[in-house]
């Protein structure tokens, strides 16, 4: 199982020697290989967005609005690519995926490819918000995932503030995206030129630098009821064809959340990152929650990463496989005292 190091876990104080329900949850800024001179800021970040999803779990909000409120502070960052700062693709835009769960009503929602919008995560969020409304007008079905120019219209008309694309790219994104643009037409000469050597240089940077353009920022988090919620954005990867949707806005593959029920004797939310290709082919946030639901959750999952990701059937074309996942699994003890200021607590709890 790869568990990326850029994660933090937030955890408040313990209260009569019990661990309250909305005490855990655990942020990821990303898989893929970063800068050492950047590890300071990605950290940073990282404790920023569990203060924000702290601040609002204090405050009495549901899970939910917990991994929005941590996704909009990682999307804020320069650093992530996610919203603000994000990958460019080949024409030079930015298009951002997104999506939410709520292990409570198991409702989603999610945007693919949308432009002009800083933090995707509240389309999602507010996507699940509204379909949990009931019907629209003459008993429409309202949208769970929407992608492109009507996300980004249904954003506004819901109001989302716009943003135009070219603020929310950066010095950074902007210099990768020129760095990228001619290693691709390089690429392009030594495809047509049958240059040997040149071609195997090529081959290699691709191998060191690849990794580094796939992250997913992520957030899984469970309140004081004991609902979970995850949540995930990207900027996608970078050169990626115009229109692409990445695993960060598909159903089951970006970010899975399910309470428990009389099916599931556990709660448990997981987000994933890595190659979005790979993670949509093998529906790994789905497969992964499938797997914590069996008592020894740590083999579980190691076995899950191995037999549905790493030795997919689906994945089996492929020379190398990059993805990795957060996760976290809690349930109710049926032995447990309520306190007057916990209305769940938390039995046991898995966090990787």
């Amino acid at each position: 199982m790869f568990i990326n190091d850029k994660a933090e876990q937030l955890k408040l104080e313990q209260q009569h020697g019990q661990v309250d329900w909305g005490q855990q949850g655990v942020i990821m800024s990303g898989a893929g290989y970063h800068s050492e001179s950047k590890a300071k800021e990605y950290k940073h970040v990282c404790k920023r967005a569990c203060q924000r999803a702290v601040d609002r779990l204090k405050a009495g909000a549901l899970a939910v609005d917990a991994v929005t409120a941590a996704l909009v502070e990682l999307e804020d960052s320069p650093f992530t690519n996610a919203g603000m700062g994000s990958n460019l693709n080949l024409s030079g835009e930015i298009e951002c995926d997104a999506s939410i769960m709520d292990g409570k009503s198991l409702r989603y929602g999610a945007v693919g490819a949308v432009s002009g919008i800083n933090n995707p995560v509240l389309v999602a969020n507010r996507l699940l918000s509204e379909a949990q409304k009931g019907k629209l007008s003459a008993g429409r079905i309202p949208p769970c995932f929407l992608v492109g120019r009507g996300a980004h219209d249904w954003a506004v008309n819901h109001g989302i503030p716009p943003c135009p694309s070219e603020k929310m790219a950066t010095k950074f994104s902007l210099s990768a995206y020129k760095r990228n643009k001619h290693k691709m037409e390089l690429a392009e000469k030594v495809d047509t030129g049958f240059n040997h050597h040149s071609k195997k240089r090529r081959q290699a940077s691709e191998t060191e630098n690849g990794s580094g353009l796939l992250d997913t920022v992520g957030a899984i988090v469970v309140d004081r009821e004991g609902n979970v919620a995850a949540a995930v954005s990207s900027g996608g990867l970078a050169m990626k064809h115009p229109g692409r949707v990445g695993q960060a806005a598909h159903h089951g593959c970006g970010c899975w959340a399910e309470n428990t029920s009389t099916l599931n004797p556990y709660s448990t939310a997981v987000s994933t990152s890595g190659c979005g290709e790979h993670l949509i082919r093998t529906m790994l946030a789905r497969e992964c929650s499938s797997a914590m639901q069996c008592e020894d959750a740590h083999q579980a999952l190691l076995e899950a990463m191995q037999n549905k990701f790493i030795s997919s059937p689906f994945l089996a074309s492929e020379d190398c496989v990059l993805g990795g996942v957060i996760v976290l699994r809690c349930c109710r003890c049926s032995d447990a005292q309520p306190s007057p200021d916990i209305q769940a607590i938390l039995g046991k709890s898995y966090t990787g």
